[in-house]
């Protein structure tokens, strides 16, 4: 694979030779990824980045782009290299320590604020994405978020602060629930919920470098949901509501869990490909 070109030339010829590069390493969309890291390398707003493709590029710049490029190859995550993730309108500190927000994740947020809450709770917390995105929108409201890593419980804290909402979002490491006191009138959680045995299938920036931990439970997907719906029953508030995403095909089995523990399905949300993505359940005897 060879080098982006030597000496002076423009940040167009530059844009080319990388997403030509990107391509040959099997990136899904080279062209896409090639824009953001050379707006990244140089230092302007992708949506400026057009005005400045006719100018020379070298120096400094030009290596830091050579650099990132050479990373992207190996497919680690553009997230990972420009070090945040746009989720919900706003930006997310991103490590190889918490799991990159993805745009289903969305649907999640969405649901949880069609209805008012005081009090929310987001179990396995990763980049805080979810539980910040509902404060940031819900000015009166606050939360609790927890996660067994204490690396990731930092990340999250670094976005609270970031976000101006450290005040009302308390970061805490907790198996679940273990750890947490008070209740709730809304729990929240995005799950590890892929089987092990459909890890090696994932593409290579999730596979090799997002952690394994917020991924997969490692056995069937499903551990995860029967801890949360077991432990949401000592923290959620009568009337309260349960969110959880879910994997491909999932919707059957966690609403069977959920139904046998007492909870009422509410809502199935689909994404844009029509999977069922979101669960919303109520909690127990809470009239729904």
């Amino acid at each position: 694979m060879s080098p982006l070109p030597s000496g002076p030339l423009t940040g167009a010829t530059a844009l080319y030779a990388a997403t030509r590069r990107l391509s040959e390493a099997g990136v899904a969309d080279p062209g896409r990824d090639a824009r953001r890291l050379f707006a990244h390398a140089i230092g302007v707003d992708p949506g400026r980045l057009t005005l400045v493709l006719p100018e020379p590029v070298e120096g400094e710049a030009l290596a830091a782009f050579e650099a990132l490029i050479e990373r992207r190859c190996a497919r680690e995550p553009v997230s990972h290299l420009t070090g945040s993730r746009a989720f919900y309108g706003r930006r997310f500190r991103v490590t190889r320590d918490v799991l990159d927000p993805r745009p289903e994740t969305e649907l999640l947020v969405e649901a949880a604020l069609s209805e008012p809450f005081g009090h929310v709770l987001d179990l396995g917390t990763g980049s805080g994405c979810i539980l910040l995105s509902l404060l940031a929108e819900m000015p009166d409201a606050r939360g609790v978020g927890v996660d067994v890593s204490e690396a990731a419980c930092a990340v999250a804290r670094e976005n609270a602060a970031a976000l101006g909402l450290s005040d009302r979002a308390h970061i805490s490491v907790s198996d679940w629930v273990s750890r947490v006191e008070g209740v709730f009138d809304l729990v929240v959680s995005n799950p590890p919920y892929i089987a092990q045995e459909e890890m090696a299938e994932l593409a290579p920036e999730v596979r090799d470098w997002e952690p394994s931990g917020a991924l997969t439970d490692g056995g069937d997907g499903l551990s995860c949901y029967r801890a949360i719906l077991d432990g949401a029953q000592e923290v959620l508030a009568p009337g309260g509501r349960l969110l959880m995403e879910l994997g491909a095909g999932q919707a059957e089995a966690v609403g069977t869990l959920a139904v046998a523990r007492g909870f009422a399905p509410i809502a199935l949300i689909p994404d844009l490909d029509g999977r069922d993505r979101v669960i919303v359940l109520g909690m127990p005897h809470s009239g729904f």
